[in-house]
């Protein structure tokens, strides 16, 4: 009788935590809020990471970890562990993008690239737009050109070619430079290109 009463009082949505214990599955239990926390905390000391990256994450991890565990568990957990990272200042979206950003044009990235990457993290679409409106984007035309030896980094015994043009032109089209952009660097002299480079990144 004891045990029947017991198993009414835990209600329908009554599940079995990690430990052997019951909790309401429309709340994480305190132990898996913990984990949540120790498990950003942990992820964000290695990296940096957006707020859906790190959201996402944890629901991947709490769904292996916790047996039974709902939707709206996880989701729980992952806002949980989202406000510890942004208390703890370790979670800012506009940093994350800044960094990103910057680090992709040094690499020769475009603006257009950059922000799909950005999409992706899930970082808003004024972020977005705000960062990539900061972007050098003709410095990073330049970097992409000098790590594909086109325009004026290609080899000086090469002549001119309008079926390699045709194929450099493709290539900054890739990824993401406009056609006016990309002309204008692989017509550009060595001496101009290298001074660009030399443009705070």
């Amino acid at each position: 009788m004891a045990e029947q009463e017991n198993s009414q009082t835990a209600g329908p949505f009554a599940t079995t935590t990690e430990g052997g214990g019951r909790a309401d599955s429309e709340a994480p239990t305190v132990r898996m809020l913990s984990w949540a926390k120790n498990s950003a905390a942990y992820r964000l000391a290695r990296r940096m990471m957006s707020e859906r990256e790190l959201a996402d994450a944890i629901r991947r991890k709490a769904k292996t970890k916790f047996e039974d565990v709902t939707n709206e568990q996880l989701n729980a957990l992952a806002e949980h562990a989202v406000a510890f990272g942004r208390g703890m200042k370790a979670l800012d979206d506009e940093n994350y993008a800044q960094v990103r950003s910057a680090s992709a044009a040094r690499s020769g990235k475009s603006s257009r690239a950059v922000a799909r990457k950005l999409a992706e993290k899930g970082i808003e679409r004024g972020i977005i737009e705000t960062t990539v409106a900061d972007m050098d984007e003709l410095r990073a035309a330049v970097v992409y050109a000098r790590k594909k030896a086109f325009g004026p980094f290609q080899r000086t015994e090469l002549g001119p070619d309008e079926t390699r043009r045709s194929k450099e032109l493709a290539s900054f089209a890739r990824q993401g430079f406009g056609f006016d952009l990309a002309r204008r660097v692989l017509l550009m002299e060595r001496d101009e290109a290298e001074e660009i480079l030399m443009r705070p990144a």
